[in-house]
């Protein structure tokens, strides 16, 4: 089955792939944050009208989920007729996770400590965010190098 979701002209994984891996590996994170919050006493509890609500799993999977697979989605699909897309999500796909952290998390009536849990899993999706389109912006047949001195002095350098 994966080989059936390979791109058809290189070795590198289809796209579909590179969304959903880099999606799954930032709702991974975030819930092993969420997991080390709660086991150094963050209660992650915010009131929302008359209510008391916690933060639990589920709403951390997906609040994770449902942006970044829309946000690498439409990069993927845009950037085959505009590949510059890819390096404008670089900068504002990690920008609006950060931001968000002011508009939701800064202002919640949380406690300190699921405050700043809640702030590293906006902060975990920057890395992701990055990581993801570059595998997405990644030419066909691209192999990285440790050292640019092992490269054969007449072979072309490919971009990454």
């Amino acid at each position: 089955m994966i080989a059936a979701l390979r791109s058809r002209t290189s070795a590198r994984p289809h796209p579909a792939v590179v969304v959903m891996g880099t999606v799954l590996v930032a709702a991974v994170v975030n819930l092993a944050i969420l997991a080390v919050g709660r086991s150094v006493g963050g209660d992650f509890q915010f009131t929302s009208g008359d209510d008391r609500l916690t933060v639990g799993a589920d709403g951390v999977a997906m609040l994770t989920i449902i942006p970044l697979l829309v946000g690498m989605t439409l990069a993927a699909l845009l950037s085959h007729r505009w590949p510059v897309v890819l390096r404008i999500g670089m900068f504002v796909g990690p920008a609006l996770a950060l931001v968000t952290i002011g508009l939701m998390t800064l202002p919640a009536d949380l406690d300190t400590t699921s405050t700043v849990f809640l702030s590293l899993m906006h902060v975990a999706l920057v890395p992701a965010t990055i990581l993801g389109l570059r595998a997405l912006a990644t030419p066909p047949g691209w192999v990285p190098r440790l050292c640019p001195a092992s490269r054969p002095a007449n072979a072309s350098r490919a971009s990454p």
